[in-house]
């Protein structure tokens, strides 16, 4: 008799569902800043997502990491910032049998109140563009020993000594320049809100449409602008050519694809608005370092053994 295949799912983290027993900070013992750690094996270890603001440190294993339509690798030392609803696992490949005591230090946070703060405190708008770019995942490449003295000053501490420490960190974070984003490149920040929402405009219709074909030229005229403005105005905004942020924009899309249907790549490719195959194929390679079918394969480690 065929075995039923099971189909898992990215699992969407609540409150109610963080047990003390696990590793988490009980109700009562934290403020703003909730502190998690845990060993290997455990039930933390899977494909997730949550409404907070997540700084993983990876203290013990290696393996393979998942943030958003990203596949990497992690050792000791592994420093990740994750915004909001950004799925990711931490998959461990090195385990003893005994397990691992200590694999991870965690710290969970909202975004209201930082922004609140921002608003009221000039200073601390300095940890904004941090909070923007999380929305896809940074990696820290030279953080990493003094982040773990904070991670641990901040699980020995309460009330304000432990929201200065908090502060002290995001700002560490904030001004470095040793970080690498793990999916596609968002909005940079901008202290022209007509220029950003002109931005926001073109970024949402580009998403919107993302399926179809378009050109730079229907964009630019939607917003009143030659394609040349158009060209410096939108790579200054995003970081990014037209041509590449769309390129970004419908590989994400296919990576999607592949970790949640089993539609055919060739499929894929026209359903995110490439048109051809071979053109589909290039840009996946160059954007992901493996192919579809290699993504699709090695997404599957996602869920851990």
């Amino acid at each position: 008799m065929p075995t039923k295949r099971i189909r898992r799912t990215l699992e969407m983290e609540h409150e109610c569902v963080r047990d003390p027993n696990e590793g988490y900070e009980p109700n009562g013992r934290y403020g703003f800043i909730r502190y998690l750690e845990h060993g290997f094996p455990s039930p933390l270890i899977r494909w997730h997502c949550h409404d907070e603001y997540e700084l993983h440190l990876i203290c013990a294993t290696s393996g393979r990491v998942f943030v958003g339509d990203y596949i990497g690798q992690f050792e000791p030392g592994h420093l990740v910032l994750t915004g909001p609803r950004v799925p990711h696992n931490w998959v461990s490949l090195d385990t003893p049998a005994e397990g691992v005591r200590l694999r991870d230090m965690v710290l969970q946070f909202s975004h209201a109140p930082l922004e609140q703060m921002a608003h009221a405190i000039p200073e601390v708008k300095a940890i904004l563009p941090l909070l923007q770019r999380a929305s896809y995942g940074i990696e820290f490449s030279d953080l990493s020993d003094r982040a773990r003295e904070r991670f641990i000053r901040i699980r020995e501490a309460s009330g304000l000594p432990r929201f200065i420490e908090f502060l002290t960190l995001l700002s560490e974070l904030a001004a470095t320049t040793d970080y690498r984003l793990l999916s596609t490149v968002p909005m940079q920040s901008s202290d022209d809100d007509d220029a950003l929402a002109r931005v926001s405009a073109a970024v949402d219709f580009i998403v919107q449409n993302i399926t179809t074909q378009f050109s730079m030229k229907d964009i630019a005229q939607q917003l009143d602008m030659s394609e040349r403005m158009f060209t410096r105005f939108f790579r200054s905004a995003t970081g990014n050519s037209f041509t590449d942020f769309v390129n970004r924009l419908r590989v994400n899309k296919a990576c999607q694809l592949l970790m949640e249907t089993e539609l055919y790549v060739t499929n894929i490719c026209y359903n995110v608005g490439f048109n051809n195959v071979a053109n589909f194929n290039r840009r996946f390679l160059e954007l992901k370092g493996m192919t579809p079918k290699e993504f699709r394969q090695q997404s599957q480690a996602r869920f851990g053994a």
